[in-house]
């Protein structure tokens, strides 16, 4: 953390020597000294220190110095560090200016010259004074600050991106808080540009889009060679899996992921039922545990990157990338997963990210505290995301098509809800149309047996239905089924045209799609029991039969 500045200013060079010295001697460990002879120089560096995050806790002036009065000069250096204490040092004559400068200013103490010993008329009255600021003093977050409009769908994207990425940050919403304000001040910035990311090193972007800020972070987003034993497309449970045992196993190991790892799961506030941890622990935490465990182990990681084609040449695999890059494998692992299928309701469209979001946005819950919100849908996602919901919200309500939750979620998840007062399942409802303003204000829900209609309050509408195959970028020939899943292994000889696709001596690998070295594990894969444990099954599987595909190449 940052020391906090003591500020001395006095145009008598000997005065400002002692001064400076006895300050130094007793609270450099605690505190930078600054110093400076001239008044207007001091109050040039104020606005700089400020935009360097820098805190002043006392300001000590001399009152008569030729520039103006040391009354004056803290007058002013209190539009930028209200909260300072202030010092004035005084020859006798001066005595009455001082005492008028205790309101003028809220001057805190004046000091008579000499102060010898310090020790006796100078440290007692600091430490005072110091300790009496730090009693109220709150240090500034210095990481990443993003500030914007609560409703803003782009500041919506930039946490829920963020976090994602397991990238500590601070919001500020710029209506509510102050400081946002006056940092907005201090840069110059318009609230109408909103939102900004500001940065540790005082740098910030303003309404930047994601590659934008992946570039400032620092993220990776191009890849060391052109060449890999396997290329893993999607960084969620059944990726970072294979990423992990690939790895591990001395294979040559790229994952591209577009957004951020851990997929769906990653958004989960809590997975219960993951072997190993009887506690519980969130998407975030494993999440951040294999990310970890396969770099360690040598997988390189790319993201945001987007793989947008495939192609064969040879034996080899070409993957087109969203930046324009060309990468080739030996052997693929599509580990897309799935995206929830768009709510096809009235006005839903028009208030996505301002109050409707799809799955968990765990980065929205604050914003719920104390208000009613809706969950759409039934599964495991909907169940951990209206738990987690309902430590802020004052009502948390789960909209069903079905009677109740029996049929599509897991017996643990339904008995916490049962044990829950402020989470209320509403079966046989459905949403018709989202209704505001700016954002998100009511819904207007519809009992299906009945056809009856009504307008209930909502704060946020968190949507968790269907699932729906990331594959529509998948351009070559391979066998989907009706919904867009990858078929693999030995149910791809049910479908006729398996074999004008298939022609090799041997049949698929379990995992394999109908081209060869081209491998599907986890959700994205037809017959995926949707679960996480399977899908780290099947990303851990899927590099043991990439060993038996490069054996035979």
């Amino acid at each position: 953390m940052k020391r906090p500045i003591i500020f001395t200013v006095d145009d008598d060079p000997q005065v400002l020597g002692a001064i400076t010295r006895d300050l130094r001697n007793q609270y450099r460990k605690s505190y930078k000294i600054l110093s400076t002879g001239s008044a207007q120089e001091a109050l040039d560096s104020l606005k700089e220190l400020k935009l360097q995050g820098e805190e002043i806790a006392l300001f000590v002036s001399d009152q008569r110095m030729p520039e103006m009065l040391g009354v004056e000069m803290l007058q002013k250096a209190k539009e930028f560090y209200p909260n300072a204490k202030k010092v004035l040092l005084t020859a006798y004559s001066d005595i009455d200016a001082a005492i008028k400068a205790i309101n003028e200013v809220q001057l805190d103490y004046y000091l008579m010259k000499p102060w010898d010993p310090p020790e006796e008329k100078l440290y007692p009255t600091l430490d005072d004074l110091l300790e009496a600021w730090q009693s109220e003093y709150i240090p500034d977050y210095h990481g990443i600050r993003v500030i914007g409009y609560q409703y803003s769908p782009l500041s919506h994207e930039i946490k829920d991106f963020l976090a994602g990425n397991l990238v500590p940050y601070q919001w500020m919403d710029v209506q509510n808080s102050d400081k946002a304000c006056d940092l907005l001040a201090l840069h110059e910035i318009p609230e109408k540009k909103l939102p900004a990311v500001f940065f540790e090193d005082n740098s910030y972007l303003v309404s930047p889009n994601i590659n934008d800020l992946a570039n400032k972070l620092g993220m990776k987003i191009q890849a060391t060679d052109s060449l890999y034993d396997v290329v893993i497309i999607g960084a969620g449970p059944a990726g970072l899996a294979a990423a992990v045992y690939g790895a591990s196993e001395g294979l040559k190991t790229l994952l591209v992921e577009k957004r951020a790892p851990g997929g769906q799961a990653g958004t989960s506030s809590r997975i219960e039922n993951y072997l190993g941890f009887p506690k519980g622990l969130s998407g975030a935490d494993l999440t951040r545990r294999a990310i970890s465990q396969a770099k360690r182990l040598g997988t390189e990681f790319l993201a945001p990157l987007e793989v947008t084609n495939l192609r064969l040449q040879d034996h080899y695999k070409i993957l087109q990338l969203s930046d324009g890059s060309e990468i080739k494998a030996l052997s693929i692992i599509i580990a897309t997963g799935v995206n929830y299928r768009k709510l096809e309701a009235k006005g839903v469209h028009d208030f996505t990210g301002a109050g409707v979001y799809y799955g968990a946005a765990t980065t929205e819950a604050v914003s719920c505290k104390e208000k009613d919100v809706y969950i759409v849908g039934g599964g495991n996602s909907a169940g951990q995301g209206a738990m987690y919901l309902s430590n802020f919200a004052r009502n948390v309500y789960i909209l069903v098509r079905k009677e109740d939750l029996s049929s599509s979620m897991s017996q643990y998840l339904i008995d916490q809800i049962n044990r829950t007062q402020n989470v209320h399942v509403m079966g046989k409802t459905q949403v018709i149309e989202a209704c505001g303003n700016e954002h998100l204000e009511e819904l207007v829900i519809e009992y299906i047996d009945t056809g009856e209609r009504k307008s209930v309050e909502a704060a946020a509408l968190f949507i968790f239905i269907g699932n729906k195959p990331f594959t529509d970028w998948i351009t070559l020939d391979v066998i989907k089924n009706k919904k867009g899943f990858l078929e693999t292994g030995r149910d791809l000889q049910k479908y006729p045209d398996f074999k004008k696709a298939w022609k090799q001596p041997r049949d698929p690998f379990l995992l394999e799609t109908c081209v060869p070295g081209i491998f599907a594990a986890g959700d994205v894969r037809a017959g995926a029991m949707n679960r996480v444990a399977s899908a780290v099954g099947e990303g851990s599987m899927a590099i043991k039969l990439i060993h038996e595909y490069l054996a035979t190449v």
